[in-house]
């Protein structure tokens, strides 16, 4: 795998506060290679680490959207859930950022059940099957398409198991990380102080708090992801 440019700044992580870590209490001791300093209780994550970590990501997403591989991004917390649907969507990756569904990619079959209903209940919507229903029926069948909405929506184009798995906060998406170590799936993770970075396939030591942080990260990683599917289009 050919090593590239990302335009991966220092400067531009210090101000988007990717250093920041967790309080010197919360902390997993296996980050102790990833972190420089300690500072008003907090640790420090090397920055440099960083960089290198997310330029083996980019390389990693790069060469395989260049072989039209398939992506799935989850980040479920408040503070991730809008930049991972704005990065999923620009990327056009699939994405998880309401809930992590238990055994969603473990139990697939389930999993593609649910989404084969999901579809036929939006084409229902959208050809108007729905409302020539009973008030009741109706009512009940367009809140079962709200909740698939909510929890499937992201990943409703989705057919098969993703290729790569890019989650945001390690700690928050470990059933998510478990069941991709299970099916063997490559794994990129934004990890903060407090995780394990031996889980995933690349570990990204990052603040997995701050919006800046998280949107800085997955905006390269799209930027990485965007240029390899221009490279798959042009030389199929």
């Amino acid at each position: 795998m050919a090593r590239r440019y990302w335009n991966i700044n220092l400067e531009e992580m210090l101000e988007a506060g990717v250093h920041f870590g967790h309080g010197t209490r919360k902390w997993n001791p296996r980050m102790a290679p990833y972190i420089s300093a300690k500072r008003k209780g907090i640790h420090i994550t090397n920055l440099t680490r960083t960089a290198r970590f997310l330029s083996e990501a980019c390389d990693l997403v790069f060469d395989a959207a260049s072989k039209g591989k398939q992506f799935l991004i989850v980040g479920t917390k408040n503070k991730a859930a809008d930049s991972v649907a704005r990065a999923a969507i620009r990327a056009r990756c699939h994405y998880v950022n309401k809930k992590w569904l238990g055994g969603m990619l473990t139990n697939w079959p389930t999993t593609e059940t649910r989404l084969h209903k999901f579809r036929d209940l939006r084409t229902e919507q959208k050809t108007g099957g729905l409302n020539r229903l009973p008030k009741r029926d109706a009512a009940m069948l367009k809140r079962q398409l709200s909740r698939l909405q909510t929890y499937l929506g992201g990943i409703k184009y989705m057919t098969r198991l993703p290729d790569i798995v890019i989650i945001v906060d390690q700690q928050e998406e470990y059933t998510a990380l478990r069941e991709c170590i299970t099916l063997g799936i490559p794994t990129i993770c934004l990890i903060d102080t407090n995780s394990d970075p031996d889980l995933a396939d690349i570990s990204i030591p990052a603040n997995d708090d701050a919006i800046a942080s998280i949107r800085l990260i997955l905006n390269k990683l799209v930027v990485a992801i965007c240029e390899g599917r221009s490279s798959y289009i042009r030389n199929p």
